[in-house]
């Protein structure tokens, strides 16, 4: 089939159980623009949080699911263990150093990882998180960061970088992003673990760090039970509907259980498992978040695509209500 290869990272989403600390956590400490205040399209009594660069550009988003009764999450493998932000130069991550211990952000010092300079931090539930910096990158370029964030511009994330899976048997999973979504082997480096394999970069589309994959292989660890701070799937970038529409056809005929077309409206969706359990999407680029509001106001009220606008008192009646005006 003529496919065009996936262009890289379109989305992360996970899991909080507080929205509001969710909400200040990303926007005012991380200096992310929350450019869409939506519910989960499968379970519309949670909020779905959309944080972004200055519009949502694809490849900058990192969203939440609300669930407010989940628990802890036990970290495993066959998980999306490790989402990276990208941020412009090696200087930005000492600017991040300093702002997280004046704001008490729990973080690692910074190191370097496969070439590049990096540092690990976690968010108030645990979640998974490192900066990495583009200075050396080459590849997909990154989105524009907020005029209005409280973080500098120059300083300002710019999007997703690698994703990291960990996974019980790494080759089940790279004969997928090998021969099913196209993704290319370029190299690996050593693990931070004694004993395990080095891990595997596989990159698609113009590569660099908003294009890679990051295949972490570990034999000592047990299957992650997911919960707060965990992450529920990742998605990668296609072009438009009509290329979405033949990896339906792919997905399916490479005998992998999907969900066929689905409508996000503000992009277009597929979703499948891969062997080791991690939930993938493919999304296309458009038509973004300006579909119903506008540049200035993306974000402040609660959203929601036509087909349930009609349903909106009831679902609002369920929400716990969630200032983002401020």
């Amino acid at each position: 089939m003529n496919l065009k290869p996936l262009k890289g990272q379109h989305h992360v989403s996970a899991i909080t159980a507080n929205a509001k600390k969710n909400y200040e956590f990303y926007t005012k400490t991380l200096g992310l623009r929350l450019v869409k205040k939506s519910i989960n399209q499968d379970d519309t009594s949670v909020y779905h949080l959309f944080y972004a660069d200055e519009r949502g550009n694809p490849g900058t988003d990192l969203t939440f699911f609300e669930i407010p009764h989940a628990g802890h999450t036990y970290k495993g493998t066959n998980s999306i263990s490790l989402t990276s932000l990208r941020v412009n130069s090696d200087v930005s991550l000492d600017y991040w150093k300093r702002r997280f211990e004046e704001l008490g952000v729990e973080h690692d010092e910074i190191s370097h990882q496969s070439g590049r300079a990096t540092l690990r931090f976690q968010d108030f539930e645990g979640q998974r998180l490192m900066l990495v910096s583009d200075e050396k990158n080459r590849g997909v370029p990154g989105g524009k960061p907020w005029d209005n964030s409280p973080v500098p511009v120059e300083h300002g994330v710019v999007g997703l970088g690698p994703i990291t899976l960990t996974v019980s048997v790494a080759e089940n999973t790279a004969i997928v992003l090998r021969d099913v979504l196209g993704f290319k082997e370029t190299r690996s480096f050593p693990s931070d673990i004694a004993g395990q394999p080095d891990i595997r970069v596989f990159e698609t589309g113009e590569g660099g760090t908003g294009a890679e994959v990051f295949l972490e292989e570990r034999s000592d660890l047990k299957e992650e039970r997911p919960g707060r701070g965990s992450v529920h799937h990742v998605a990668f970038r296609v072009e438009d509907e009509n290329e979405l529409q033949k990896w339906v056809k792919w997905i399916t005929e490479n005998r992998l259980p999907n969900s066929g077309f689905v409508e996000r409206y503000y992009f277009r969706s597929l979703y499948f498992r891969e062997p080791n359990g991690i939930l993938f999407e493919l999304a296309t680029d458009g038509p973004g978040f300006e579909t119903d509001e506008d540049f200035n106001s993306l974000g402040e009220n609660l959203s929601l695509p036509p087909y349930f606008e009609a349903q909106r008192e009831s679902i609002e009646a369920k929400l716990k209500p969630l200032d983002t005006k401020e």
